[in-house]
């Protein structure tokens, strides 16, 4: 079991910044792999970046390349998600997860989304609103 809490979310103007962080706890052994979803209202939920232990495989969806930036430290207790230049359609439900097989990180070599499928834990989830 791993238990997920974000915090960071807000409001913020087109163009703004925001940094999202995820603190992982109550967990036994390493935690091999973090992502990032995102949820707008009526959308799916999509992946937005994901990382692995020891700063490998980073995966960034193509929206938001060059404006998001994935970390990790602590031996992934933080997951931290920078969010920078943020436009209207960045707005959304922010989740984040904990892949425990690690298949994220073949994602990320491969550059292919990550998927819903291979994260087994969440957190509550927190709101990013960005307005013109």
């Amino acid at each position: 079991q791993v238990h997920l809490v974000e915090s960071g979310g807000g409001s913020v103007q087109a163009g703004g910044s925001l940094r999202l962080s995820c603190a992982a706890s109550e967990y036994q052994g390493r935690l091999i792999c973090m992502g990032w979803f995102r949820q707008a209202p009526g959308k799916e939920r999509e992946g937005v970046a994901s990382i692995g232990s020891g700063d490998v495989g980073r995966y960034y969806t193509d929206s938001v390349k060059g404006r998001f930036t994935i970390s990790e430290d602590n031996g992934m207790n933080t997951v931290t998600l920078q969010m920078n230049n943020l436009k209207p359609e960045d707005t959304g439900i922010y989740y984040c997860a904990a892949d425990p097989g690690g298949q994220c990180i073949l994602s990320g070599h491969r550059n292919a989304a990550i998927s819903t499928k291979d994260f087994s834990f969440w957190g509550q989830g927190t709101q990013v609103n960005v307005s013109l």
